[in-house]
């Protein structure tokens, strides 16, 4: 009777310790483990099309990550995605003519934001906008301009 007591209770820890590690790696996997309080500063950036770009997307600079997209927003005026980038507070020497671009990580990877460094020497503050920016090449177009094109180059002919 012990025995069967002791080994229902190594199962039972065994598989507590499993469902644990398995909510770690959903965390990491989701990027709800970067969700922090209000630390760092936000910037904007306007964008013609953002195709697939999610909140909690990374932003990157120079391949490092120093931020994440914290919110999407429709301008119904101008007709353009509006993204708020949360920057962390040690990054807080970025140039204000700084461009972003909207990348995929590999072939069908997820989004995300790169920046890359401008020349000027004042620096980026709380609510400034990025006017430099790089909307998302989305790959049924780019298949669409190659195939319309090739079809043009054959009438020629």
């Amino acid at each position: 009777m012990f025995h069967s007591r002791t080994v229902e209770i190594w199962v039972g820890l065994f598989v507590a310790i499993g469902f644990a590690a398995l909510f770690m790696l959903a965390m990491q996997v989701s990027n709800l483990s970067t969700v922090t309080g209000d630390d760092g500063y936000e910037v904007t950036a306007r964008f013609e099309n953002i195709s697939g770009l999610k909140v909690r997307s990374a932003v990157t600079m120079a391949g490092v990550k120093i931020g994440k997209v914290s919110d999407i927003n429709f301008d119904p005026q101008t007709f353009e995605a509006v993204v708020s980038l949360r920057i962390d507070s040690r990054y807080n020497e970025i140039p204000t003519d700084t461009s972003a671009s909207i990348f995929t990580a590999g072939l069908l990877g997820e989004k995300y934001i790169g920046l890359e460094a401008g020349g000027e020497e004042e620096l980026l503050l709380a609510g400034d906008e990025l006017e430099l920016t790089q909307s998302s090449l989305i790959l049924e177009q780019l298949i669409g301009q190659f195939l319309f094109s090739k079809a043009a180059d054959g009438d020629d002919e």
